[in-house]
């Protein structure tokens, strides 16, 4: 009778422990949440604006401050851990919440006094655009929403440079500059009649070869030397018959004593 008990008892605790355990498994189940459609493909200027809340005191102007919020009640659970896509214009990037190595600060916050944590801030660069988000939660919900937001101030890009400074057609293909008629070739330089063909000064009759010079001897230049040897022929004549006189003259002088 005694053992009966035992076994009865023992049957009854593990029935108990049993149920227990089936009880507590929901509780610590983890599931995860999806962001709210309509809030996919938003900008921290598209959300409310918020900027009062006091979780974005430590935001600076060139940041954006995001505040997710896990919607429902008890059975909804806790955050543990969000996974938000954001697009900053070229690239993709993928914060994850809570994390404390990255660039990104994030802070998690309990609802009031319970110790539910269904509060979600997030600073990114200012400009980016949510594109999409998961969360991990200690309960069961349909999704997660943006509250609301905080736009900051994206810096501006420096213009590029003017093509006008940049590169200036002027300059480098000017007519005037790279070839100009007068500055390069001119008649009056390299094909003028008077310099290089002037039949004054390359082909005078007078200067270099007469059409009768060369060919028989009644030229001008054989007649000059004709009439320079006649003249002599004179000179010699008339020398030796002043000779021939003053020979006369002396034979015919008597000399007397």
């Amino acid at each position: 009778m005694p053992q009966r008990r035992y076994v009865a008892r023992a049957a009854l605790t593990a029935t108990a422990a049993t149920a227990c355990l089936a009880f507590a498994t929901p509780a610590w189940a983890s599931s995860t949440a999806p962001l709210n459609p309509a809030h996919k493909g938003s900008t921290a200027a598209d959300a409310e604006q918020k900027c009062d809340d006091e979780r974005f005191a430590g935001r600076t102007s060139g940041q954006d401050g995001w505040h997710f919020v896990l919607p429902g009640g008890a059975e909804s659970g806790s955050f543990e851990t969000l996974t938000l896509t954001f697009s900053d214009g070229t690239n993709t990037v993928t914060v994850k919440v809570p994390d404390s190595t990255d660039a990104y600060p994030d802070h998690l916050y309990p609802a009031g006094n319970t110790d539910r944590i269904i509060h979600a801030y997030l600073f990114t660069p200012a400009g980016w655009t949510l594109v999409d988000g998961t969360a991990t939660i200690s309960g069961e919900a349909d999704k997660f929403n943006l509250s609301h937001a905080c736009a900051g101030t994206a810096p501006t890009q420096s213009p590029s440079p003017s093509p006008s400074t940049s590169e200036s057609p002027q300059p480098s293909g000017s007519p005037s500059e790279s070839t100009s008629p007068t500055s390069s070739v001119t008649p009056t330089e390299s094909g003028s009649p008077s310099e290089s063909g002037s039949p004054s000064t390359s082909g005078s009759p007078s200067e270099s070869t007469g059409g009768n010079g060369g060919s028989n001897g009644g030229s001008l230049p054989t007649t000059g030397v004709a009439a320079s040897g006649i003249a002599l022929g004179g000179l010699v004549l008339i020398g030796g018959g002043v000779l021939l006189m003053l020979r006369r003259r002396r034979d015919n002088i008597t000399f007397t004593s």
